[in-house]
């Protein structure tokens, strides 16, 4: 994995979308010059700016339908399926902006570019995935513990959907510990730990042991392992890396105050403002019609009010009153005792389960963006009732409340609706990633996984 703006990314990923930006600019500039004559020279347009402008719609295109997310096991003929839709949508994308920005335009080479390019992601992807078979881009790594948290890194491995592959050789048991993994993945003790990863080819060595402070915890053998060019990890930025999450259960304070990350800068502050403006308003213009039809058919159900607001809690624990589309009965908490919202809600209308479905009841909330209450992205703004149980039972939780609440957050595109208090813990892990790890870069990584969410009704994990 490799770190853009404190976000982990896929190496595998990132080389294959350098690699698919060049194959779309070369396929589209080659085709353009290469039909270009004095003919035809107007027609087409500038060339660079077009070719520019395809390959940039076209992997916007693909990311949004999850392209550089999938398994890199995935079958040539999931593939095609894939870059068909990618490509149309691409199409329709571009378009639209041929027709707002006359200098970008391919004239009669509009068909060869779109073909070149597709038989060049094509064939790139059958070279990518052909060396992930093949177990080159694989790191095999060794865990230090057995208990709960070492067999959680162990069913991550098993799980992960992302292009990022890794594989554990086996675990090595520390004394006091609880056993909890599979006794056949347990590696011989006898062996130093240097010695274990040079047999088994292991890169890294991760540490999933909870006390480290018995006898029993190998500080000589780690330290031996850095300095014989083994690198060594905890198990909290572990799953940093590879889950986008910081676990509660394997978290130290200390990792959070050394750990860098928490950018709370002026410049960083106007940078998310300004794209919250923008992606808000333009949102806003696309979904008007959207947003009537919303208001027509709620108001048509029932006769009940259109909007309903509700106190929630903002940056730095103020209270607000956020602003949405009514998608439940109007009695919906007769008895006054606020309840857990489900994905499944009996008390949602018919027309409030299609619009929560597709995520239009939150926006309403863009009203809150503009006025500086929420941002576009960032932890979901949750009722002051549960914050004081949630704040008093789970530790951390009042961190997320460090910056402003969001419309969406990488927590929405990464699990489900939150219905109980274990629910609220598993989503805090990924509002923490957030807040320590946030930047321009993971807004609009998270802005795509939402197109995601919405069109799809799942993310990307």
């Amino acid at each position: 994995m490799i770190r853009i703006f404190h976000h982990y990314v896929s190496r595998m990923a990132f080389t294959l979308l350098l690699l698919e930006l060049l194959i779309l600019l070369s396929a589209a500039s080659g085709a353009s010059l290469a039909w270009l004559d004095g003919r035809h020279a107007v027609a087409a347009g500038n060339p660079y700016l077009s070719s520019l402008a395809f390959a940039l719609v076209l992997l916007f295109s693909m990311s949004t339908l999850g392209m550089y997310q999938h398994h890199p096991r995935e079958e040539l003929r999931h593939t095609l399926i894939r870059i068909m839709p990618s490509f149309a949508l691409g199409f329709a994308l571009l378009s639209v902006l041929v027709h707002l920005v006359p200098a970008i335009h391919f004239g009669r080479a509009g068909s060869l570019v779109f073909g070149l390019g597709a038989l060049g992601v094509l064939l790139a992807r059958l070279v990518v995935y052909t060396s992930a078979q093949s177990g080159m881009l694989e790191e095999r790594l060794i865990l230090v513990g057995d208990g709960a948290i070492a067999r959680e890194c162990v069913e991550l491995a098993a799980d992960r959907l992302g292009l990022h592959q890794f594989n554990v050789v086996g675990c090595v048991a520390v004394a006091g510990e609880p056993r909890c993994v599979a006794q056949g993945l347990l590696l011989p003790a006898e062996l130093s730990l240097l010695s274990l990863a040079r047999q088994h080819e292991a890169r890294e060595i991760v540490v999933t042991v909870g006390d480290r402070r018995n006898g029993a915890f190998p500080v000589r053998q780690l330290l031996e392992c850095a300095l014989g060019g083994v690198a060594v990890t905890d198990a909290a930025a572990f799953f940093e890396r590879e889950a986008c999450q910081i676990r509660i259960d394997s978290l130290q304070p200390s990792y959070l105050i050394f750990g860098g990350g928490f950018d709370q800068s002026f410049l960083r502050a106007g940078v998310k403002r300004c794209f919250d403006l923008l992606a808000s308003g333009a949102i806003c213009l696309l979904s008007l019609p959207v947003m009537l039809l919303t208001a027509l058919c709620i108001r048509a159900e029932d006769g009940g009010p259109v909007f309903y607001r509700q106190e929630r809690i903002g940056l730095h624990g103020r209270v607000f009153r956020v602003l949405k589309f009514r998608s439940m009965r109007v009695d919906a908490e007769g008895d006054g005792k606020p309840a857990w919202a489900a994905s499944d809600d009996p008390r949602a209308t018919r027309v409030g389960r299609w619009i929560r479905k597709l995520r239009i009841d939150e926006l309403p909330q863009m009203l809150n963006v503009f006025q500086g209450e929420m941002s576009f992205v960032g932890p979901r703004p949750e009722r002051g009732y549960f914050v004081e149980q949630l704040c008093r039972d789970v530790p951390y939780y009042n961190v997320r409340h460090s910056i402003k609440p969001g419309v969406t957050g990488l927590a929405q595109v990464r699990y489900q609706y939150g219905a109980s208090v274990d629910d609220a813990v598993r989503k805090l892990q990924y509002d923490l990633y957030y807040v320590k790890n946030n930047s321009l870069f993971l807004d609009l990584l998270i802005l795509i996984e939402t197109v995601q969410v919405v069109l799809f009704g799942k993310g990307s994990r």
